[in-house]
């Protein structure tokens, strides 16, 4: 029987920690455009994030060398996680 990740290391759980440390960015034309300016350095996609914009995040972070990591939940619960009232297909994390 394969065991389950703990909650303290989903990927949901360590972009909730991040909210509070306002190193998140929040939004498709936010995260492409401080990607292209080399500040990001995880990327967050939803499961229904749309095919284009996981072909354009695809196309800048392999330019920029982000990490990209695709959640396991849908566009409004990601919402929920980083407590916002509304939904977020995609989120990203600034370079310190």
């Amino acid at each position: 029987m394969a065991k389950k990740k703990a909650q303290t290391e989903s990927p949901a759980y360590e972009l909730r920690k991040l909210m509070e440390t306002k190193k998140v960015v929040v939004g498709t034309d936010r995260v492409i455009k401080q990607m292209k300016l080399g500040k990001i350095s995880k990327v967050f996609l939803t499961v229904n994030c749309p095919e284009d914009v996981k072909a354009e995040v695809g196309a800048f972070a392999k330019i920029s060398k982000t990490e990209v990591v695709q959640l396991d939940i849908p566009n409004d619960e990601l919402g929920v996680v980083c407590k916002k009232p509304f939904s977020i297909s995609i989120a990203g994390i600034m370079k310190e």
